[in-house]
């Protein structure tokens, strides 16, 4: 049933040079299952990013600083290894021991409509995080009902229908990396 899923991940994994891909509903989820792995505390990053961004750190409680950085494809969270790579999509872009998260929504070099992933040649990564992506299942296992124990997961999970997209779309990727002028973060005011 998910076999297109599984496809579309490894001829990501391919394209980009890494070991393994996790395919998510959006890229902001990436990130924030990357940081939720990894128990990122504190880190630093661009001003100059979609809004979700902050708002991520705010419900994780990261403790967070904003710099002046402008950048184009993507950036990294300082002091952790993780990247917000929702405007690059290239052939050989994966960074070694990193965890590089993608976005396919609109305007973005692979253009699904929504969804994401993240790259990483961590398997402990990509096993846990495959599974906390749809509710903590293990999707080899079908029906669902069979498998007894369940890590907590998340209802992140991409659609068939977006994997098949992918994987059409994917050998004609635009891999110029992408600049958005978003705004500065350091201008709002996140409230609860």
């Amino acid at each position: 049933m998910f076999d297109k899923i599984f496809e579309f991940e490894q001829a990501l994994a391919e394209y980009t040079g890494a070991p393994y891909a996790v395919m998510t509903d959006c890229c902001t989820h990436a990130i924030e299952m990357c940081l939720r792995f990894d128990q990122i505390k504190r880190t630093r990053f661009s001003a100059f990013t979609y809004l979700s961004i902050p708002m991520t750190m705010h419900k994780l409680g990261i403790t967070y600083g904003l710099t002046g950085e402008v950048w184009t494809g993507e950036y990294q969270f300082y002091g952790t290894r993780i990247w917000d790579s929702a405007r690059r999509l290239e052939r050989g872009m994966y960074r070694p021991g990193q965890l590089q998260c993608l976005s396919f929504g609109h305007g973005k070099p692979l253009q699904i409509g929504r969804g994401g992933a993240i790259l990483t040649d961590d398997v402990e990564v990509y096993d846990q995080l495959s599974q906390q992506r749809y509710d903590g299942r293990e999707l080899k296992i079908t029906p669902w009902q069979n498998q007894q124990v369940f890590k907590v997961g998340y209802h992140y999970k991409p659609t068939i229908e977006e994997a098949e997209l992918g994987l059409k779309l994917l050998p004609h990727v635009d891999e110029s990396p992408k600049f958005v002028a978003y705004p500065d973060c350091r201008e709002i005011t996140i409230v609860e």
